[in-house]
């Protein structure tokens, strides 16, 4: 069997470092307990979680059971599925009963679930045996991980820095060993920045392929726009293990449709055709990141795969920019409390004509009438006609997804403020959210692999994007790369 995690060396906590599937075959084939293998993952916690902060809530005397009853089940020669027995854990914005959903704001930390999110009770259906909740920012809106409900997640691979946000604990307790498997959600780059900066995998799936029920603030059928729900895992194979748990229509739905995702029918890197956005003026990466993509790339070009540097999809980038941007904030106002909102909409109303700041235009993307909203929808069906064709030419398209790798920690409550050095020039913090929406405003599936540490140390990832509906074919080419890199290398404080 195939591994994507580092030989083990004599203080290397290797079974902590497997990824799901390894894992999974290990209880089947009764190497391991469930109950045993909850036990190492509960020790690391109780170690290491401490000084990290990645899993806030727990569920143990559930799980305990549960665990055991997988346990029972396998005995009896029941297979309760590709998660049978799998210790692991979702991030904190999941409904899962009896435990509270506080998307990180202190007014809603008595907010205890009834009942599990869809794809939590997927999950368990699969075997799973979840036992507790990861951290996020409050209304999942940062790229760090931090709040008053539940305190600062730091990365494993420097503690000092941030392991991204808003899946920041999932990715974080993926990649100390502290969990067999995560499920984040992303509206702004919130599981593949995550993945990025704590060097794990991540996928954003397509748009409404992956149930969203139970991952909402309370009262809240509707799914938000942008915004998804998906994976973070140890390997590329768990990304697709879970969306073949996952995906599909939500009740409401069944049996009227059912998910059929294209397999990629590529074997190898050579039959890939591949475009590269490595850089951009709108939001440039430091030269770290830039070397990264480029060298997946001529990963390609050496099998003999088609790679195209200049190639791009036919609509005004400076324009996506903007609907991206009006969008998210729209979507996002919906988090908003009704007194936000009425001052939001009163500082709106004041606006000048002519001010088009990025304040003034984040105010009037969070109060947009809905002939507005209607307009830029329709121009962003525009953009996904554009990647359509596009992706006709080309199975994926690889581009970076931060500036950096992680940075220190920076809780200035004034966003405008917040910089970070790339290349040696300072650049507005939320600039970076530009290679998220990028692909994440049409509704593209897109996935993020580690590519090993940079001079620092930190991980860097890349974004390995395809077409609507072209999950599979971003997640086997991520596969097939990691197979020539290291793929997922723990963090070397949280080994033993």
């Amino acid at each position: 069997t195939r591994t994507d995690w580092p030989k083990a060396d004599n203080t290397m906590d290797e079974l902590a470092y497997l990824d799901a599937t390894a894992l999974v075959e290990k209880i089947k084939s009764k190497q391991i307990s469930s109950a045993e293998l909850l036990e190492h993952f509960v020790a690391r916690m109780e170690k290491y979680n401490p000084e990290i902060n990645a899993i806030i809530v727990t569920q143990l005397e559930k799980a305990r059971a549960r665990a055991k009853q997988a346990d029972e089940a396998l005995a009896r020669g029941e297979d309760w599925g590709p998660l049978h027995g799998l210790p692991m854990t979702v991030k904190e914005s999941y409904n899962i009963e009896g435990l509270p959903t506080t998307w990180g704001n202190p007014l809603l930390k008595n907010n205890i679930a009834s009942a599990d999110a869809v794809a939590c009770e997927r999950l368990q259906n699969a075997g799973a045996v979840i036992f507790g909740k990861t951290n996020v920012p409050i209304f999942l809106a940062d790229f760090q991980s931090y709040n008053e409900v539940y305190g600062t997640t730091g990365n494993p691979h420097d503690l000092s820095r941030t392991p991204g946000g808003s899946s920041g604990g999932s990715a974080a307790a993926l990649a100390a060993g502290l969990t067999g498997l995560e499920m984040g959600s992303d509206i702004g780059g919130s599981i593949r920045n995550p993945a990025h900066y704590c060097g794990v995998y991540g996928h954003k799936p397509t748009w409404g392929v992956l149930p969203m029920r139970g991952h909402a603030l309370p009262g809240t059928l509707t799914p938000s726009d942008i915004s998804v729900i998906g994976p973070l895992a140890r390997s590329a194979r768990d990304l697709k293990l879970v969306m073949n748990i996952v995906g599909g229509a939500d009740e409401i739905h069944l049996p009227g449709w059912q998910l059929a995702l294209p397999e990629a029918p590529q074997k190898s890197l050579k039959d890939f055709k591949v475009a590269v956005w490595a850089d951009d003026e709108i939001a440039p990466v430091d030269n770290s990141v830039l070397e990264r993509v480029m060298q997946v790339a001529k990963l390609v070009e050496d099998a003999g795969g088609t790679v195209d540097y200049n190639a791009r999809p036919d609509f005004d980038v400076a324009d996506c920019l903007r609907h991206y941007q009006f969008l998210l904030h729209a979507a996002m106002s919906a988090r908003q409390t009704e007194e936000m909102f009425q001052a939001n909409l009163k500082t709106a109303d004041a606006l000048a004509d002519d001010d088009h700041s990025a304040l003034a235009d984040i105010t009037r993307a969070s109060t947009l009438r809905f002939r507005d909203w209607y307009n830029l929808n329709e121009k962003r069906t525009h953009l996904r006609w554009a990647w359509h064709e596009f992706f006709k030419k080309f199975d994926v398209l690889l581009t970076p997804m931060c500036f950096t790798s992680a940075f220190p920690h920076d809780h200035n409550p004034k966003n405008s403020e917040r910089m970070i050095s790339v290349n040696n020039e300072p650049r507005n913090y939320f600039e970076q959210v530009f290679w998220a929406g990028l692909t994440g405003v049409s509704y593209l599936p897109s996935t993020v692999i580690p590519t090993g540490p940079d001079s620092q140390g930190l991980p860097i990832g890349i974004q390995i994007v395809s077409r609507e509906m072209g999950d599979l074919f971003a997640i086997d080419f991520a596969d097939q790369v990691s197979q020539e890199l290291n793929g997922f290398v723990a963090p070397a404080n949280f080994r033993s």
